[in-house]
């Protein structure tokens, strides 16, 4: 098992065997993104992938149930060559029911619902797509690449296909102000058309080395106060629609952790949300989340 720089996986990812079949992610411009500016993008060849997974096989025996594949979007990699490593996973590895890896919205939309549907039978059970927002405004000014209505196609074409999808979302990208709200709201709208598994938070935490770092630091983006990250989440949560939709935001970014349906979450998040906007006491909020700020 070889890796090549830092390695990145979901926290859902955490028990899985981690393949490496990309260094870095094929688009790399968002502005709020640090994960793989200290590498160029390349892929593995196909050989030295086969070699990994025996490497995986002699040191781990038969235990491994989940494979990520990384690096930042490996849905990027050619169908054929996808199956052709789906089909060494699993024949090398009798227990494995679950493989998942991140997808960019750009490489998904090169991929038809037929070549999704291939990798499915193949055996792909789950990917990431990093939706970010609904807004075609904050989409734009973090430098996605690409449009609310083609994020939503990518999306769809994976749903469609029977892949399980997590689409991710990050609280806050929107800034302080009346594009919070917007992007709540608008984001909300595009998940409810998307309908993934799973919708996974991430609150908006600038780090140093990034665009969106030094646009905060020259007053060129206002982040949100803990109080409007809770105004944020909660008109979010008022405008997703689906009950059964499973909810994550247990990353180590955001300031209330949550798991469930919506309907669960609903019931469980919405009245402490209320709770702490009408207290305004920063004791409740923590001051671990307020030091972020």
């Amino acid at each position: 098992m070889r890796y090549e720089g830092d390695i990145y996986r979901p926290p859902p990812e955490a028990d899985a065997y981690i393949l490496q079949c990309t260094i870095g992610c094929s688009y790399n411009k968002c502005t709020y993104c640090s994960m793989y500016k200290n590498v160029r993008y390349r892929v593995r060849p196909l050989e030295e992938l086969k070699e990994d997974i025996r490497m995986a096989k002699a040191a781990l025996g038969d235990s491994v149930e989940k494979v990520f594949l990384s690096d930042g979007d490996a849905i990027s990699l050619p169908t054929a060559m996808l199956l052709e490593i789906l089909a060494e996973l699993y024949a090398a590895f009798p227990r494995l029911t679950h493989v998942s890896t991140y997808a960019g919205p750009q490489s998904t939309l090169d991929k038809s619902i037929d070549e999704f549907k291939q990798l499915r039978e193949a055996g792909l059970t789950m990917t990431y797509l990093g939706v970010e927002s609904g807004s075609d405004e904050v989409l734009k000014a973090v430098r996605k690449g690409v449009t609310a209505n083609e994020m939503l196609t990518a999306g769809k074409n994976i749903v469609e296909s029977g892949i399980k999808l997590v689409a991710m979302v990050m609280i806050g990208l929107g800034g302080s102000g009346d594009q919070s709200q917007q992007h709540a709201q608008q984001t909300a709208r595009l998940i409810n058309q998307m309908n993934p598994y799973l919708l996974g938070l991430l609150t908006t935490v600038p780090i140093d080395g990034t665009a969106l770092f030094r646009q905060v630091v020259k007053g060129e983006f206002k982040l949100l106060n803990p109080y409007e990250v809770l105004e944020e989440i909660k008109t979010l949560l008022e405008n997703l629609q689906r009950d059964s939709l499973l909810i994550d935001s247990t990353h180590g970014s955001n300031l209330l952790p949550m798991k469930g349906t919506l309907q669960q979450v609903k019931l469980d998040v919405l009245a402490h949300v209320d709770h702490l906007l009408q207290n305004k006491d920063s004791n409740l909020i923590g001051k671990a989340y307020l030091g972020k700020f």
